[in-house]
């Protein structure tokens, strides 16, 4: 009995042993190698749409909308301490446009696609922020961000081409109905001859 004891006792001291001494995950070694202070991150090269001449003739009345463009257009091609600051910056300048939408430039999909920037911004900021950074994370985070941006300029341009389509119909809605209006009164016109006569 006693033997068993200290043999059971023995194995699982020598269990604890070689289960503590086991290689170490490659993950852990892959984390630290991805937060090189010198790397940069982003697409230098992407390209965001350019404004309508209609929206820029309104955009003036969305006084932060200049700064937001500029936010995001610079944390691409950034290391990960200037995007901590430029994540940071861009959520702030997202969280000012969301609460100063002008009635001219307002609908539910350009509300809705600026709401999707600022998750990917939050996210960015998130990861950028984390002890050890994974810099896979870091790339997708800023192209999402980067589609997002696109796509919310993209919606403020068709939000505009809308409006111009809705003016456009209701002047031809407008136009129909004087002209309906005119032959009404011309045939009015013509019964009042008719009895007269």
């Amino acid at each position: 009995m006693k033997f068993f004891l200290i043999a059971s006792i023995s194995f699982l001291f020598l269990s604890v042993f070689f289960i503590s001494c086991r290689e170490e995950p490659k993950e852990d070694i892959v984390e630290v190698a991805t937060q090189n202070s010198n790397s940069l991150y982003g697409n230098t090269n992407f390209t965001f749409p350019k404004l309508s001449v209609q929206a820029q003739n309104k955009i003036p009345q969305w006084i932060v909308f200049d700064d937001f463009e500029q936010e995001a257009k610079e944390i691409n091609g950034s290391t990960i301490e200037a995007l901590r600051v430029k994540s940071e910056r861009l959520l702030t300048r997202t969280d000012s446009l969301s609460n100063k939408i002008p009635d001219s430039l307002f609908s539910n999909a350009v509300f809705s696609r600026l709401m999707i920037v600022k998750t990917r911004a939050s996210l960015l900021k998130q990861e950028v922020n984390k002890s050890r950074i994974d810099s896979l994370k870091v790339q997708e985070y800023i192209n999402e961000t980067n589609t997002s941006v696109r796509n919310f300029i993209v919606q403020i341009n068709e939000k505009f081409q809308k409006d111009m389509i809705d003016l456009e119909r209701k002047d031809d809605e407008q136009k129909e109905l004087e002209k309906q209006k005119r032959f009404t009164d011309s045939v009015y016109k013509s019964e009042i001859k008719n009895k007269k006569n």
